[in-house]
């Protein structure tokens, strides 16, 4: 991957250097480093919401930070979504201003360096999935419909048209099947392939997403008698109005087969079998 980043950005550094594969070289690990940097703010911000992050993997086309577990609100998605693209923004400004004040080789360097940040974070920040840009649209629209599922999925279809924007960008220039270009199509080609599968990914998230909404507790409650049953005295107890992922939550800490239903007041309104809630997140599929 560094290779081909340093044949890419070679060209470049051919006006103002003897050895412009050396420049490009210097220029490849900065921007991997700032790749990384971008990819540390999703990490402390995703961090300091309590979720895991196992791995951080860069590649050719950028990074890509594993998080384990969703937001639960839809500003934490927005502040963990949005760190990414303002951490490049801001490298690529500091580069810019570094170029400015250095001159020769280092100049061409920092310059590079600052605008390809630039971009990075312009590009990330296009609302659709699966880019930082889409994740913040997602948050938004969470926020104003409180439905996520419908945020993943409208953000899913823009990564989708931005993939065929991506293409025909490229495609729909006079001189776009000229041999200068076809570097051009054929990255066109890798961003569109990245964005359209990963868009398809979100829709299968945005579905799954739609399922967990569609249990709660009020719905799924056996609201049978339940003053004479002999049941036992460490048995969890859940609230009336849990419902989607909070409930999902609440089950997976504390395992069993029945839970007792509470209302706000704290009276026993019912049960609530986990299997009924399997065959519900069944039928919602």
């Amino acid at each position: 991957m560094g290779i081909v980043l340093v044949f890419a950005a070679a060209p470049w550094f051919e006006d103002s250097s003897d050895h412009p594969h050396l420049l490009a070289a210097v220029f490849a690990v900065g921007l991997y480093a700032s790749v990384f940097v971008h990819e540390l703010a999703h990490v402390f911000t995703a961090r300091w919401y309590g979720m895991e992050v196992p791995t951080v993997t860069l590649h050719l086309l950028g990074g890509e930070t594993a998080i384990e577990g969703e937001s639960r609100t839809a500003a934490q998605e927005l502040v963990t979504a949005g760190s990414g693209p303002v951490a490049s923004a801001l490298i690529g400004l500091a580069g810019l201003v570094a170029s400015g004040t250095s001159s020769g080789s280092a100049g061409d360097v920092l310059w590079a360096f600052g605008w390809v940040n630039v971009i990075v974070a312009a590009f990330n920040a296009l609302p659709g999935l699966p880019l930082d840009g889409g994740r913040v649209f997602r948050a938004l629209v969470w926020q104003v419909t409180g439905d996520q599922a419908k945020g993943v999925r409208w953000a899913a279809w823009l990564g989708r048209l931005t993939a065929v924007a991506v293409m025909a960008f490229v495609l729909l220039r006079d001189d776009a099947f000229s041999r200068e270009h076809l570097v051009d199509i054929a990255l066109a080609l890798l961003i569109a392939f990245f964005l359209w599968t990963g868009a398809g990914a979100a829709l299968r998230f945005g579905r799954r997403t739609a399922q967990v909404q569609g249990l709660s507790v009020a719905g799924l409650v056996d609201r049978t008698e339940t003053s004479g049953l002999d049941l036992p005295p460490d048995l969890p107890s859940l609230p009336l109005d849990l419902a989607g992922a909070p409930l999902l939550r609440a089950m997976a800490a504390r395992p069993a087969d029945t839970y007792v239903v509470v209302d706000p007041a704290g009276d026993v309104v019912g049960l609530l079998h986990a299997r009924h809630v399997d065959d519900a997140y069944r039928r919602n599929s």
